[in-house]
């Protein structure tokens, strides 16, 4: 049987999701050479902060504090960005570990969304837009592969 989750649940996720994806972005911009694909990560950048400011407004008329995602798990994350950017900084390479990070947001998100279907309808449709939005950046981000 599956946890239910609260509507807070799902913002959190949302956020955390947002936060996560704005990490890794910034984090390999700066070994994207200049092209489309850095072009695609810029606009995808101001996607992510445009939905998380969304989470964010949300969550404050609901009075729920949102937590910065957790420190460690940030920097492993930059990392393990970092390192494998300098072993491949090829398009291909960086198009693919974004959309590996990309899949995993996907699949964390349908099941907080699945989890909690007692969200009230703002929260599921923030939580829906950034699904779509993810899923979109997955299709655009093979034709970098």
């Amino acid at each position: 049987m599956e946890a239910k989750k609260s509507g807070e649940e799902l913002l959190a996720e949302v956020y955390r999701n947002t936060h996560y994806a704005l990490a890794s972005i910034a984090d390999i911009l700066p070994a994207t050479e200049e092209g489309a694909l850095k072009e695609e990560l810029v606009r995808m950048h101001g996607e992510y902060e445009r939905i998380a400011g969304k989470a964010a407004a949300c969550a404050h008329e609901r009075g729920i504090e949102l937590k910065e995602p957790n420190p460690l798990k940030r920097a492993m994350l930059w990392g393990s960005v970092k390192m494998n950017a300098l072993k491949d900084g090829s398009r291909a390479h960086i198009a693919e570990m974004m959309t590996q990070g990309t899949v995993m947001g996907i699949t964390a998100l349908i099941r907080s969304i699945r989890e909690s279907e007692d969200a009230d309808a703002p929260v599921r449709a923030v939580a829906g837009e950034l699904l779509a939005f993810e899923q979109s950046c997955e299709q655009t981000l093979k034709e970098y592969l």
